[in-house]
């Protein structure tokens, strides 16, 4: 097969961490072309989707001593080849937040795609439909206390009445933004003013799950099936365990709580086209559902030994009829 990943600049992805790099490494081992580009690189020439490609070569991690090791140039590129996306057997796309409005326009671009010739990972429509924040609000029976407002004075009410809540931008990525509120906090106005622009940008704010001390849980579905997960944990002062703001990961199980919130989530994902997943979830609910560029696989590999990218990729061949 052909596989295109639509990507961040590849010269900034961390191999030892990056779960596009783990399914592009996966891909390559079991004898597939794997391909690149970018947003920048898309375009509609006749109705029909185009993008600039260029064919990577990969030199795999290694796990040594217990961490990823890579090479320092682990990866090659051929010349960009203009060509129609539907050249590909499947294209994941792979961008990081913030959904902005070119991200947007590229999804569009995807959406014109012919689905029975080329599989797109995750679905245009269904990117253009969860907002990895607001999705959550379709299970409520899963999900802690949530409200969704740019009113200050609702804002505060809700921390009042909860004693503590989180605060969260609805467009943030790997917990930039995100806000532990308290009532008696001085700076509580100022705080809510500037996260939501001064009353012009809505935020989410959840009820605190003082449950997030002992970890925030990765949960890696694929087609609507758990097959993984890892435990971020905060360190130092910080209350957020995303791993890029210094969270640990650690080994894990899932509980049978939150396979109830996968089989839970699992339907509308199918529906919407959303084949990997990533839920987080703390004490036992669900806090977000993350489409665009969920990562993951490179810890729990790490942890367990396993090696998701090729059940990703193996899932792929079947759903194509491809090997």
């Amino acid at each position: 097969m052909k596989i295109a990943f639509i990507i961040d600049s590849i010269a900034k992805l961390d191999p030892g961490h990056d779960s596009s790099v783990a399914m592009m490494e996966a891909a390559q081992a079991l004898g597939h072309e794997v391909w690149i580009t970018y947003s920048e690189g898309l375009s509609l020439i006749e109705g029909q989707a185009w993008a600039k490609l260029q064919k990577v070569q990969l030199v795999p991690v290694e796990l040594v001593e217990g961490h990823w090791q890579a090479s320092p140039e682990w990866y090659q590129l051929s010349a960009e080849i203009l060509q129609p996306l539907e050249a590909m057997d499947a294209i994941f796309m792979r961008v990081d937040p913030p959904v902005t409005i070119p991200y947007l326009y590229v999804t569009q671009i995807l959406d014109l795609i012919d689905r029975e010739k080329t599989l797109v990972i995750n679905a245009p429509r269904g990117l253009q439909a969860a907002n990895e924040k607001l999705y959550a609000l379709n299970f409520p029976t899963v999900i802690p206390e949530t409200i969704v407002t740019q009113d200050k004075a609702t804002i505060r009410q809700f921390v009042e009445e909860k004693g503590a809540a989180v605060l969260k931008p609805l467009g943030g990525k790997a917990g930039e933004g995100i806000l532990f509120l308290e009532s008696r906090d001085r700076n509580l106005n100022s705080l809510v003013e500037i996260s939501t622009k001064w009353g012009r940008e809505p935020v989410m704010v959840q009820q605190f799950l003082p449950a997030a001390a002992e970890g925030d849980k990765r949960i890696i579905l694929l087609d609507g099936k758990p097959i993984g997960a890892v435990n971020r944990i905060p360190t130092g002062k910080e209350f957020r365990g995303n791993m890029a703001v210094g969270g640990k990961s650690a080994k894990t199980e899932i509980t049978a709580r939150e396979r109830e919130i996968c089989e839970v989530v699992a339907p509308h994902l199918k529906k919407e086209g959303l084949y990997f997943v990533g839920l987080d979830a703390i004490g036992g609910y669900l806090t977000e559902v993350n489409v665009t560029s969920p990562t993951g696989i490179r810890e729990i590999d790490r942890l367990d030994g396993t090696c998701l990218g090729k059940q990703v990729i193996e899932w792929v061949e079947k759903f194509r009829g491809k090997s």
